[in-house]
């Protein structure tokens, strides 16, 4: 069976109900564990090591990108959420940009694009004015956002 759904920034895979979803790639640059404040394990133990800026894979192979990239500017790099979540760099507009550009490029035609962004640090507005690409739908959860694009659709 070939996998139909691609996490390209999965971390410890908080967001999935199946964390262990036969139909999913998971997908981070970081492989490791570590032991947060409140003693509670950290584990990032994706199926393959890479970058959302360089995708590994071919065109059109997914039905189904889920993108949710680090969204913290502000934050030591040794901190809890640093660790949980990772660390954007001050070159965000850009490697955003490269991640919604490679999660569209690995979208089979007509395939599902859900991003996800909280925005502690940046706003909602910056992003899409980034992506230059406005969701099909979103849904707002306190301060983090949840984008449905879809490849062919109305918005690209």
């Amino acid at each position: 069976m070939t996998k139909q759904i691609l996490d390209c920034c999965c971390g410890s895979r908080m967001f999935h109900f199946d964390k262990e979803n036969p139909n999913v790639v998971y997908m981070d640059n970081r492989d490791f564990e570590d032991t947060l404040c409140d003693g509670r394990q950290l584990k990032v133990h994706p199926d393959i090591v890479a970058d959302f800026r360089d995708i590994p894979f071919k065109d059109n192979t997914f039905s189904l990108v889920i993108f949710d990239p680090p969204h913290l500017l502000k934050v030591g790099e040794n901190s809890w959420l640093c660790k949980k979540y990772d660390k954007l760099n001050k070159t965000y507009p850009v490697d955003i940009k490269k991640g919604f550009n490679e999660c569209m490029r690995v979208l089979k035609p007509n395939g599902t694009l859900i991003f996800k962004w909280a925005t502690r640090d940046i706003t909602l507005k910056q992003i899409l004015d980034v992506i230059e690409t406005r969701p099909i739908i979103f849904h707002k959860n306190h301060n983090t956002f949840f984008l449905v694009f879809m490849k062919g659709g109305t918005n690209d």
